[in-house]
């Protein structure tokens, strides 16, 4: 647990729209002893959409994010779950695809860099859960949130990349759903997190050693929608909507969601959803980090609150 550094890329959302998220971010990393190095050269992604324009030059977006923590010697944390997809794909091509890596480290060259695949990649909430410890965390509670039923959105990125795991079911149950070659892909990402896609627990967990009430819903693991509202408005709006007033309908308080983009779309839509739905909706929607903030004793600068559209304020 001692002397954790990591280099952090925010990715665009937090720098720009979601600014509550990397304050807050910052604040628990201090609040906890943690050094998080910004990797300021670092760019945006790719964001799920230009892999679909121009893989190659997504592999090379990617590749020289990591570039930069690989400079640094630090492993890389993420706190975005897009981000992470992103960042955690292109490592795994890479470092399974020497031709790939060469192609792309001659287009890295030409500024400078060379992909060596030395850094590892984890979103923060895992670096928190795993090298610092809920033990060590809950220690350090100085607002318990025993107040509080909070509802964890885990959404699609961080747990269902495209080499998504599956760690709790047999193989033999996956591949009777999904085929073998499922059970090769669901194998690979086990060590990104190390817990099921179908039913992950790791923020109810955070939640509990927060002392809240963690609240168990069905729709928990759904997509939010976020990636499909320029297309199909309806379509987002049913799925934000519908979460929400899953949560509302299991007496939550709140939701919390570690991904800025879930939080976005689950804070902004609630009025339309609401009116598509036929429902009134109306509840706060945390970052992950927001949350851990609030129950660490950070300020109320820290934790931003009062960035979030659907009022969130009354909470601290």
């Amino acid at each position: 647990m001692s002397n954790l550094k990591y280099a952090l890329y925010t990715g665009c959302t937090a720098r720009e729209s979601t600014p509550e998220l990397l304050t807050s971010t910052m604040a628990v990393a201090k609040k906890l002893g943690i050094e998080l190095v910004l990797l300021d050269e670092a760019s945006c992604c790719g964001a799920s959409h230009l892999q679909d324009f121009d893989e190659f030059l997504s592999l090379v977006l990617n590749a020289r994010n990591i570039c930069y923590a690989e400079k640094l010697g630090l492993p890389m944390v993420t706190i975005c779950n897009t981000c992470q997809l992103n960042t955690v794909m292109t490592k795994e091509r890479l470092d399974n695809d020497p031709k790939m890596k060469e192609k792309v480290n001659e287009k890295l060259a030409e500024v400078g860099l060379e992909y060596k695949g030395t850094s590892s990649v984890r979103h923060f909430q895992y670096a928190l859960i795993d090298d610092y410890g809920l033990e060590n965390i809950s220690k350090k509670v100085e607002v318990p949130l025993s107040h509080f039923n909070i509802a964890p959105f885990y959404g699609c990125h961080n747990i269902r990349p495209s080499h998504t795991h599956y760690k709790h079911n047999s193989a033999g149950a996956v591949a009777a759903e999904y085929g073998v070659e499922a059970v090769e892909k669901v194998e690979l990402m086990e060590k990104y997190t190390g817990e099921s896609p179908y039913n992950p627990t790791s923020i109810d967990r955070l939640i509990e050693a927060l002392e809240g009430n963690s609240v168990d819903y069905e729709s928990k693991n759904k997509c939010c929608g976020f990636h499909v509202d320029l297309q199909a408005p309806e379509t987002s709006n049913a799925l934000s909507g519908g979460a929400l007033i899953d949560a509302i309908d299991n007496n939550a308080d709140l939701m919390v969601t570690p991904c800025p983009l879930c939080q976005l779309n689950m804070d902004l839509k609630q009025d339309s959803a609401g009116k598509q739905l036929g429902r009134d909706i109306e509840l706060p929607v945390l970052h992950l980090p927001q949350m851990i903030a609030l129950a660490l004793g950070c300020t109320k600068e820290e934790i931003g609150l009062k960035y979030n559209v659907t009022k969130a304020t009354e909470l601290v």
